[in-house]
């Protein structure tokens, strides 16, 4: 590689793109056109960046097969910043094949970690586990362990396992700042500061409050009934019945876990699960119907007792019943929701589906943007929005060819 290309590389590797475009902004060459693309992915154009490295992968040659892999392995990762996950995942396991053979370690493990950080992405938490305890990662570079470190921080904290994902995130801040990335010091610190704020509300005898995710994770150990408002399940020592897909039982048992010990009085019942301003005979028999149904998906859990106003909730061993509740106020939590799916969606189709004006929805998510809950990406028609990447998702990508040694 002749000096400009190393200069550019170089200034990429500390996350500074303008100086690297400074020296190959006018190159069409192969090296040139990898390390662009880089550059417009680092300064938020991915369509840009997406253009330049699949222009690069076809200059590069047939026999180029490692530099063409590293190409896949910088595409794929910006196919998982902007939430295009159609095709990264057997991408990056050829690629990563590929680095392999050609003896290139550190972009093959990258390969792997953006693997697992696809897998983290869909949920599927054990196969990204299990990827990750693969690859050793002492013998890397320091970005690389970087990016490893995120990814098993991202794992604790979807495990709820907030001492391993702190222990995690000091791994990764070491690791940036001995590869002296500034971008990826400061992502991996604003990531940690996640695990200070607030993440939900309890709502426990009358009162309500917020928690942390530590605290979270005590209150699901303990033998408390706990209504989860935000995955829409209930648990309890270590079981989870899940109403995600039956939204008047679980409005149900909400109701009826806010207002224990006491009763819900069955109007309060019919409003909040039926929407009912006025309700008649088939209202009331409806409710009766899905108090039972309730009752049959809480088991062992817990029971329903009839009372003279309504119904009350009735733990069978439990001590406790709490609700989680999201840390959003409830006007932007339905768009929160909606954007929890890791998608990028536009206005329009937030509209569509909350059923509001397009106007509305722009006002909830520019407070949600405000307060670092939700981002945009491109600009007017095509700009789309989404909620922040999760852990394990550092925006200061690996260059697509190895730097020369010195």
């Amino acid at each position: 590689m002749d000096s400009l290309i190393i200069a550019a590389a170089r200034a990429l590797s500390t996350g500074n793109p303008l100086e690297a475009l400074n020296c190959i902004a006018l190159r069409d060459d192969a090296p040139a056109l990898a390390l662009r693309g880089i550059a417009m992915a680092q300064l938020g154009d991915l369509a840009r960046a997406k253009t330049l490295l699949r222009r690069a992968a076809r200059a590069f040659g047939p026999r180029e097969t490692a530099a063409r892999a590293r190409c896949a392995v910088a595409e794929a990762e910006i196919a998982l910043v902007a939430r295009d996950l159609n095709a990264p995942a057997k991408a990056l396991e050829a690629a990563g094949d590929a680095l392999e053979r050609h003896g290139d370690r550190a972009n093959a493990a990258h390969a792997r970690y953006l693997k697992a950080r696809y897998l983290l992405l869909i949920g599927r938490l054990e196969e990204a586990e299990h990827l990750l305890a693969r690859v050793d990662p002492r013998p890397l570079p320091p970005a690389v362990r970087a990016a490893r470190a995120l990814v098993a921080a991202g794992l604790a904290m979807r495990r709820l396992r907030i001492k391993a994902a702190r222990a995690a995130l000091v791994e990764a801040e070491g690791a940036a700042r001995e590869a002296r990335i500034a971008p990826l010091v400061a992502e991996i610190e604003s990531t940690a500061r996640v695990l200070d704020d607030p993440a939900a509300r309890l709502i426990a005898g009358g009162a309500e409050r917020p928690v942390r995710l530590d605290e979270i994770e005590t209150l699901l150990a303990s033998e408390a009934i706990v209504v989860d408002a935000c995955r829409r399940v209930i648990c309890h020592a270590g079981q989870a019945i899940s109403l995600a897909t039956r939204p008047v039982l679980f409005a149900l048992a909400r109701a009826l876990a806010e207002a224990w010990p006491g009763d819900v009085a069955r109007s309060a019942l019919l409003a909040r699960a039926f929407r009912a301003r006025h309700a008649d005979d088939s209202h009331r028999a409806r409710l009766r119907v899905e108090i039972g149904r309730l009752r049959r998906a809480l088991g062992t859990l817990a029971g329903i007792e009839a009372t003279a106003a309504g119904f009350a909730l009735a733990p069978r061993r439990a001590r406790e019943v709490a609700v989680l509740a999201p840390a959003a106020d409830e006007a932007n939590a339905t768009v929160l929701a909606l954007l929890a799916d890791g998608e990028a969606w536009s206005t329009s189709a937030l509209a569509l589906a909350l059923g509001a004006s397009q106007r509305t929805v722009q006002r909830a998510l520019e407070e949600l943007a405000a307060r670092g809950r939700a981002q945009a990406i491109g600009r007017g028609r095509a700009r789309r929005w989404m909620a922040p990447p999760v852990p394990g998702f550092p925006t200061a990508l690996l260059l697509p060819a190895a730097l020369p040694a010195g």
